[in-house]
């Protein structure tokens, strides 16, 4: 038994390990998240904000990427504007008694948003209709959306319809655990891009 189980831990870290390796050669995906980093650096140095939001364990995500934008990821530098969606309770549960879970997110943007914010989205399968919604809300409010997703990007990316993200970051895979250990790769280096970016544009 204790074979098969860490026969199993080998087979799951060399999965996760291909899929990090598929990241590493998506020229695209890079491209995509260099740009992304930069307009969010521009808009904090025009005084705007980071709003990031995502469900379950891309929640928490969310409240991490906050936290390295507010504290600091690598530089001792003045705070980053950014606020995760997804900690107070009493919003999320009035919001979601109210008016429904498909609005938890779309309501905090119209109270908090203003033209020219980021909002981050984060959905493994890029379906996830609060999200969507939330999306829909930052793109009528001319706040500027990026999303992290999986490989097909689902509605966030635009299917047949127009696309809801400026930015679309989709992990070259289907599976649920790969895609959010990329998506955690991927929260970090843009942190800090957008935190060299900043740093190099407050010293103009």
């Amino acid at each position: 038994m204790k074979s098969d189980l860490s026969d199993l831990v080998r087979e799951k870290l060399v999965e996760g390990v291909s899929a990090m390796e598929a990241v590493v050669r998506d020229a695209a995906l890079h491209a995509t998240l260099a740009a992304a980093a930069e307009a969010t650096a521009e808009a904090l140095l025009q005084g705007r904000k980071l709003l990031v939001a995502g469900n379950g364990g891309s929640a928490a995500d969310a409240q991490h990427l906050a936290t390295e934008f507010v504290c600091r990821l690598e530089d001792d530098r003045p705070a980053m504007r950014a606020v995760a969606l997804t900690t107070d309770t009493s919003i999320l549960t009035a919001v979601s008694n109210d008016y429904g879970f498909e609005c938890l997110f779309a309501r905090q943007i119209e109270a908090l948003g203003q033209p020219g914010d980021v909002f981050l989205a984060i959905s493994t399968s890029g379906n996830s209709p609060n999200v969507l919604r939330a999306l829909e809300q930052a793109r009528a409010m001319g706040i500027v959306t990026i999303g992290l997703t999986g490989k097909t990007g689902g509605k966030m990316s635009g299917g047949n319809m127009p696309p809801l993200c400026d930015y679309c970051l989709r992990i070259p895979s289907e599976v649920t655990m790969y895609i959010q250990q990329a998506h955690l790769a991927l929260e970090h280096i843009f942190t800090l891009l957008v935190e060299q970016r900043y740093l190099a544009g407050r010293a103009d």
